[in-house]
């Protein structure tokens, strides 16, 4: 079975790629030839997941799957959540969006967060289906580890112990994350049709 995963994001394709059944092939947005931005002009997650997932399988013909993710902070009232690539602004660096969440949450004693992740799944049929994941934990002071993308470094997952995604490895930030968690129902429903 052939399936696109609707992201050219390297470190989400290496992520999601050991989560999929060996049977099935993955192809990335360049691997069918799409080079556009996707759409996400949505209000939330799901949204967004289902708006990208749809895009490439109007435009591209294939079953597609769509994540969106979104690190909601307690004390922000869940922000950045929808906008998290985009925090601090449209160029979308990582380190930027890290540098100002740290700065808002200066100070801040609670420092409670969870990340979200939705999963939508255009079927080459038409049908649309949702998976979502999520996992708490807290962001930490100062950033910590140099694996992982995005937040990793700052965000301690209260399963783990006090280390954060940064600092895990592939397979030990797997076990428990949000995207992982979102993929493991996709996964599942995958292995039913």
């Amino acid at each position: 079975m052939r399936l696109c995963f609707a992201s050219n994001n390297a470190h989400k394709l290496d992520e999601i790629r050991p989560l999929l059944p060996a049977s099935l092939e993955l192809l990335s947005l360049a691997d069918i030839g799409c080079h556009e931005e996707l759409p996400e002009t949505q209000d939330n997650l799901e949204g967004n997941a289902r708006q990208k997932a749809e895009y490439v399988r109007q435009h591209y013909g294939m079953a597609c799957f769509a994540d969106d993710t979104g690190l909601e902070v307690t004390a922000l009232g869940g922000a950045p959540g929808v906008y998290s690539a985009r925090y601090a602004g449209p160029q979308r660096l990582a380190e930027d969006n890290v540098a100002k969440l740290l700065q808002e949450l200066a100070g801040q004693p609670d420092r409670s967060a969870r990340f979200r992740t939705v999963v939508a799944l255009a079927g080459a049929d038409g049908t649309m289906h949702e998976f979502a994941g999520e996992v708490a934990g807290r962001i930490t002071e100062d950033q910590r580890g140099t694996g992982g993308f995005g937040y990793d470094p700052v965000f301690a997952p209260t399963e783990g112990d006090g280390r954060t995604f940064a600092e895990m490895s592939g397979t030990e930030k797997n076990r428990i994350s949000h995207r992982a968690r979102a993929v493991a129902g996709l996964v599942a429903f995958l292995n039913e049709a």
